[in-house]
């Protein structure tokens, strides 16, 4: 079953207050974003972030992305590179996941992959102030890896296993975030979702285009 499910159209502040207790608790907890609902965790909890892999069925090998709320928080784990300004400038907050070597310092384990880190500031009010008030959070989408993205709070909440609190937005069902990768050289799209590798290249910045796997 759902834990403790929170509509936020009924109280923003105590929805957000809610979740703020139980990340800083160790728990993890199911959030909207303007593309899918997100399984989230406190980025500097090892023992959450492991969870978070467990209730998602996600191989180690898979790192997870890092939710911020604003660009400054975004440069305390990511070292940014070429075309990073731009990007942020034209597409954050949004569905954009930008791929970049991690800041100095950048430790926390979000996957095997200890040299990048994918970081985003979604286009959702209250997950950015989450992120404002406990720091930068690891997130993936609230299903079972390889699985389809639930539209609703409830179903994504028992997507994971049940028993979490479980924000509850509404609808979000749109194309997941896109993802790019500017280690490479040029910078590449390893993902298509919302925005189109047309939209970046219009934006300045030089792609190598290569579609990745659909990474659920």
């Amino acid at each position: 079953m759902t834990g403790n499910l929170i509509r936020i159209g009924d109280d923003p502040a105590a929805a957000l207050s809610a979740a703020v207790t139980a990340l800083q608790s160790g728990a993890v907890v199911v959030v909207p974003t303007d593309t899918v609902y997100g399984l989230a965790a406190m980025v500097d909890n090892a023992d959450a972030v492991s969870t978070l892999f467990e209730r998602k069925g996600r191989p180690a090998h898979k790192r997870v992305a890092v939710l911020v709320a604003d660009v400054g928080q975004a440069l305390r784990v990511a070292d940014p590179g070429p075309g990073f300004d731009l990007l942020v400038e034209n597409f954050w907050p949004g569905p954009l996941t930008v791929v970049c070597q991690r800041a100095p310092g950048f430790e926390s384990w979000l996957g095997d992959d200890l040299d990048t880190v994918a970081v985003r500031c979604p286009g959702h009010d209250l997950t950015r102030a989450l992120a404002r008030e406990v720091g930068p959070l690891a997130a993936t989408s609230a299903n079972r890896s390889g699985g389809d993205n639930p539209a609703s709070a409830a179903a994504a909440g028992e997507a994971v296993g049940g028993g979490l609190l479980v924000l509850d937005g509404g609808d979000c069902s749109t194309d997941a975030s896109t993802v790019i990768d500017l280690v490479s050289e040029p910078a590449r799209v390893l993902r298509q979702g919302a925005i189109t590798g047309a939209a970046i290249a219009d934006a300045g910045v030089r792609l190598d285009v290569e579609q990745g796997s659909d990474d659920r």
